[in-house]
């Protein structure tokens, strides 16, 4: 499976029979990924890949579902194990969680290695879900939804950013994240041309920001060196790159997302 960035998988994957799949609800910031066929090399490369990617965007929970992943070795552990320190040396902590066959060869490694102490183990995705948002930590956000794909939606998005950055105390983000917001806004509006959705998430760190459109399609996300004419909404994706410290965009159940990380200089963790 091949992983563009910064972001982009490749949804082709299934035709090789074995793969990683993600979708990410931006209403509760739980990111959720399918891995599935034979574990091979190739497919622990490719999840470990994806599981840094995921991680990168800072949800508050990631849900792995296995329940398609041929593991009958139980080889795959060790990268849970990986998976839950990593996420549980962030501020705030990524909670992980596996939704797996409850008999078989790997639960029985991962009860061997004491994992569902720090790692819940469930056997339905919904009652994995229902369970990570209940218990997960609130986290400050401030949205705009339904905003209409139009020549004010960029502004809207601003004026978001300036209520954000005065609530939470991050001067010195303002002006990135403007810049920032307004690109993300107007590559949107001009590609997807529906309804959006603008979040913007508090991090120990910075800010998460987000915009959520009902379109799919991917292959406009590519970093870009043209410059609109001003007052266009920036200049391109090149300068979303620039100033986060991590951008991409993955599906949605009724869409996609784009999502940029800012980080504030007065913080060095993740």
């Amino acid at each position: 499976m091949e992983v563009h960035p910064p972001y982009l998988l490749d949804n082709g994957a299934e035709a090789a029979g074995s793969g990683v799949f993600v979708t990410y609800n931006v209403d509760t910031a739980v990111t959720e990924m399918v891995v599935f066929g034979q574990w091979t090399r190739r497919l622990a490369s490719d999840t470990y890949i994806v599981l840094q990617k995921c991680l990168v965007e800072h949800p508050s929970a990631v849900i792995v579902s296995l329940h398609r992943l041929d593991d009958r070795h139980a080889d795959s552990a060790a990268l849970w194990l990986v998976a839950d320190k990593a996420a549980a040396s962030m501020q705030p902590p990524v909670q992980i969680a596996l939704v797996i066959p409850g008999s078989g060869p790997l639960p029985r490694r991962l009860h061997r290695l004491g994992l569902p102490r720090t790692v819940p183990l469930y056997t339905a995705m919904s009652e994995a879900y229902t369970a990570v948002v209940s218990r997960r930590p609130l986290t400050d956000r401030l949205q705009l939804t339904r905003l209409s794909p139009g020549p004010g939606a960029a502004r809207s998005a601003r004026d978001l950013i300036d209520v954000a950055c005065e609530a939470w105390s991050f001067p010195e983000l303002r002006h990135p994240s403007r810049l920032v917001i307004s690109e993300l806004v107007t590559n949107a509006v001009q590609h997807a041309g529906t309804d959006l959705t603008v979040t913007v998430w508090r991090r120990r760190s910075g800010l998460h920001i987000s915009v959520r459109d009902g379109s799919s399609q991917l292959r406009h996300l590519r970093p870009s060196t043209s410059v609109p004419p001003h007052g266009g909404g920036g200049d391109g994706l090149l300068i979303v790159g620039t100033l986060s410290a991590a951008w991409g965009a993955m599906s949605t159940r009724d869409g996609k997302v784009l999502w940029a990380t800012m980080h504030s200089y007065r913080h060095t963790s993740p």
